[in-house]
């Protein structure tokens, strides 16, 4: 079977075009060698690369296209520089672009220095009336890497004499975007997707992503940043382009709509983001300069991406020269990304720069609260158990009542132990008390056996398994908050059964199934995904290639919580075969093992 659309991928994208000094172009060598780890059959069928119902197998037609699009390492300039011969047999026709964007990590805040600094983009594809950007992660180190803007010179691939001037990628890293990207994507959250993972002879690995746009938010900043009105207006354009490709919006009359439009999604996509974020405990390092997140709200550059058990509320990434921003001050920084977007809307506009300051009370701030807000409702509404027509009921009707239960869970959710900040493998955390999780997943099965549990019995539903000997006291706020939370939430119960028409019994069955799913006991983390990863990769040669993906398919297949989502695998996916139920039951272990961690 050949695999023609692979040979598409050269390279070429519109951007070239669109944004001269927008990127830096590389001519690009073979990587010989390189082996094919893991590809995404789902994806690469969405994408139009393989049919739709290839089967689970690395035949020889397909590694050879695989490896001759996406094995590849970049001649830098320190290659230039230095001469390096490379044969003209293993030299790629045309160039790869690395992008310019504002990055934090880089002296200058105008984003003259700073963009894709290991990674350069294959192109793009459309197929089925849907366009995709691709991207590889670990093809050489450009010079738009934080450690040539801070020290003044050009890195040779593979370096380790500066932070984040290697170019390289590790295969463990590969496979835990691989993993994590997925879950999330098939429980609803945009994100970017790994596409395929290689492995090379020296040891390191290439990471192929792809996702409807790579644009981030970081794309628009630099240029506004530098008061570049040409090459702003020819991103904004593109991206714009891109979306109404992907049916996200219409065609659009003029300029100043569009660029109109594109605030307000922002304010609109970026609200309830923050919000998704928050309610379900994922840290995704946003902040001013856009970097970390895609501009249609993806999710991008796991390496500072965690899931935690837990509302681990002051969890914060050492990323050497600073720390990150915490879970809760997530919503503060997409804020302020929109109060950017309301200046970028004006100067695309008017062609005139005004004072961002001047933007801090823009009607787009006061529509990402109120998405935020909305959004934040609707998830606990979800958490607890509710189906979405509930949900709407509720909100519409006996909104005061959802907004009761949210603050009251609040309470718990965001209570740190008495041992203070404690020192994690990547940074810094406050461990939480309590997990909701459990309280929701265990709350309406007592109910349903008739029993209302005490405060003191809630309070020992919730105890997470980082509560301390001193956190466990029961102390009479902590017994009047428990009091408060059941109140509220049998509230909602009896609400949801007036407004459904249904008796209490009906209401708390479905809540009950639901939660046991949204809340599972096993559930990824930050921590979990990592230990699977390395489970899998040391597990690899000792499985079929089938085998193995049909194990990774399973597991990420069991992570989708979400009951409109879920999918029961094929009993074929289940048969346990050469080791795979063994792996499987690994995995599982780990998920429990790490359930409230990072």
């Amino acid at each position: 079977m050949d695999y023609p659309r692979f040979r598409q991928l050269d390279g070429q994208h519109p951007f070239q075009d669109a944004v001269p000094g927008g990127y830096v172009a590389y001519r690009a060598r073979r990587r010989l060698g390189t082996r094919v780890v893991w590809f995404n059959f789902r994806l690469a069928a969405e994408m139009g690369l393989i049919p739709s119902g290839h089967p689970l197998e690395l035949t020889t037609e397909l590694r050879r296209a695989i490896r001759a699009t996406f094995a590849l390492t970049i001649l830098n300039e320190y290659d230039l520089l230095n001469g390096t011969k490379v044969p003209a047999r293993e030299m790629l026709p045309g160039t790869y672009m690395a992008t310019r964007y504002l990055q934090m990590q880089h002296p200058s805040r105008r984003g003259t220095t700073s963009g894709d600094g290991r990674s350069i983009w294959n192109g793009t594809l459309r197929y089925r009336g849907r366009s995709w950007d691709i991207s590889s992660c670990g093809t050489g180190v450009t010079r738009l890497c934080p450690a040539t803007a801070a020290e003044g010179r050009y890195f040779q691939t593979g370096s380790t004499d500066a932070s984040y001037g290697c170019g390289t990628a590790a295969l463990d890293e590969g496979m835990d975007t691989a993993l994590m990207s997925e879950v999330f994507h098939r429980n609803g959250l945009a994100t970017e997707r790994v596409l395929t993972i290689l492995h090379d002879s020296d040891g390191f690995a290439i990471v192929v992503r792809s996702a409807p746009s790579l644009f981030r938010p970081s794309h628009f900043l630099v240029h506004l940043k530098q008061g570049a009105h040409q090459r702003l207006q020819a991103v904004a354009d593109l991206f714009m382009a891109r979306q109404q490709e992907n049916g996200k919006v219409p065609p659009l009359p003029s300029r100043p709509a569009r660029y109109r439009r594109l605030a307000t999604d922002m304010a609109r996509t970026f609200g309830r983001l923050a919000a998704h974020l928050e309610s379900e405990y994922i840290f995704c390092w946003l902040d001013w300069d856009g970097d970390n997140i895609l501009t249609d709200g993806g999710i991008v550059d796991y390496g500072s991406v965690r899931q935690f058990g837990l509302c681990h509320r002051e969890y914060r990434f050492d990323d050497g020269p600073c720390f990150s921003t915490t879970l809760t001050e997530q919503r503060r920084k997409a804020r302020h990304l929109v109060q950017n977007f309301a200046q970028i809307r004006d100067f695309l506009i008017t062609g005139r720069k005004k004072p961002l300051n001047e933007y801090r009370h823009d009607s787009l701030l006061r529509l990402f609260d109120r998405e935020f807000a909305r959004t934040r409702l609707q998830r606990s509404l979800f958490r607890v158990g509710f189906p979405e027509a509930t949900a709407d009921a509720l909100l519409a009707r006996r909104k005061k009542q959802g907004t009761a239960f949210l603050r009251a869970h609040a309470y718990f959710e965001r209570a740190r132990t008495a041992r203070g900040p404690q020192p994690v493998s990547d940074g810094i955390n406050w461990n939480a008390v309590f997990s909701t999780r459990d309280l929701l997943r265990e709350l309406p099965r007592r109910l349903r056996e008739g029993v209302t549990p005490t405060s003191v019995e809630i309070l020992e539903l919730a105890w997470s398994s980082y509560a301390t000997v001193k956190d466990r006291i029961p102390t009479p706020y902590r017994l009047r908050m428990a009091r408060r939370l059941t109140g509220c939430y049998l509230q909602l119960l009896a609400s949801a059964a007036t407004l459904g028409g249904r008796t209490r019994g009906q209401v708390l069955t479905t809540v009950q199934k639901r939660s046991q799913l949204i809340n599972r006991y096993a559930r990824i983390t930050g921590d979990s995904i990592t230990h699977a990863a390395s489970a899998l990769l040391q597990a690899r040669p000792k499985l079929s290639v089938a085998a193995w993906h049909r194990v990774i398919e399973q597991f990420i297949s069991d992570q989708v919580l979400v009951p409109e989502r879920r999918q029961v695998a094929s009993d074929r996916s289940r048969q346990p075969t050469a080791g795979g139920g063994v792996l499987l039951d690994e995995l599982q272990d780990l998920n429990e093992m790490f359930r409230h961690g990072l």
